[in-house]
């Protein structure tokens, strides 16, 4: 038998086993793999395997490599952001409110188009949209804030339920010849309501109970269901005939919101 090898019995099977010394073992070890030689506090000797990590040199320098180097897309051209590398500019993104589908302009052109008594260009009013109907909702709620009453609820609750009472109203009447869709019908009730933003406005600086006050909402809900019927009887086919019909709705839903205002 070899010297440098001995038979033990001492697995917890029972089966014999060669064992070799352990200045053999540590002499194997190390040749197989580098160690790092520590010393605990009795003294000895405890070897430790490592791994070595070959970091590319970024030609003597500490400088981070860019995200369009080699190290991240095989040396070509930068993958985030064109061959100069980083992220790519956020100049050419549309604006937020383009996104979301808010046309500022237009909405600005609407509201110009329903405040003008003498002429209004309907033809702006072709393309529905909720933007404009919730924006002035809110400035009616705002403004009747600002005379002590919280209101925002009751304005975004009462438009949906005219919307849905006109789109009704107007599909009977209309019968076979009726296609007013909700969506149509919330653009129209919305952007209608600007007269009456502006009297809630004015309002404010009026004292309570006042004459002025009365003879001002009735202009409102007049002009307000002027200008929802016309919008109505020039987008929609046969509305023309139905224009008496059409426009006793439109005041009793411009009569009511006169009436959070009033009182």
């Amino acid at each position: 038998m070899r010297d440098d090898v001995a038979l033990s019995f001492d697995n917890m099977e029972g089966q014999p086993y060669l064992r070799r010394p352990a200045s053999q073992m540590q002499q194997q070890q190390g040749r197989a793999v580098p160690s790092l030689s520590t010393s605990n506090n009795n003294g000895q000797g405890m070897a430790l395997p490592f791994m070595t990590f070959d970091l590319p040199s970024n030609s003597g320098s500490n400088k981070p490599l860019p995200y369009g180097g080699g190290a991240y897309n095989g040396g070509g051209g930068g993958s985030y952001g064109g061959g100069g590398g980083g992220f790519a500019s956020f100049e050419d993104e549309p604006p937020l409110l383009e996104e979301l589908g808010i046309n500022v302009t237009q909405i600005t052109q609407r509201m110009l188009s329903i405040l003008n008594p003498f002429k209004m260009n309907t033809s702006l009013h072709e393309d529905p949209d909720l933007s404009g109907p919730f924006m002035f909702c809110m400035l009616f709620g705002l403004c009747q804030l600002l005379s002590g009453k919280v209101h925002f609820g009751v304005i975004l609750g009462w438009t949906s339920v005219a919307s849905m009472f006109l789109y009704m109203v107007y599909n009977l009447l209309a019968g076979s010849n009726g296609n007013l869709d909700l969506y149509r019908s919330v653009s129209l009730v919305g952007y209608s309501l600007v007269p009456l933003v502006l009297f809630s406005l004015v309002s404010v600086f009026i004292p309570g109970r006042s004459i002025f006050r009365f003879i001002m909402a009735a202009i409102s809900v007049l002009w307000s269901t002027r200008a929802c019927t016309t919008l109505m009887v020039a987008l929609l086919p046969h509305a023309d005939e139905l224009r008496s019909l059409i426009a006793f709705p439109c005041a009793l839903i411009y009569m009511a919101f006169s009436l959070l205002v009033l009182f």
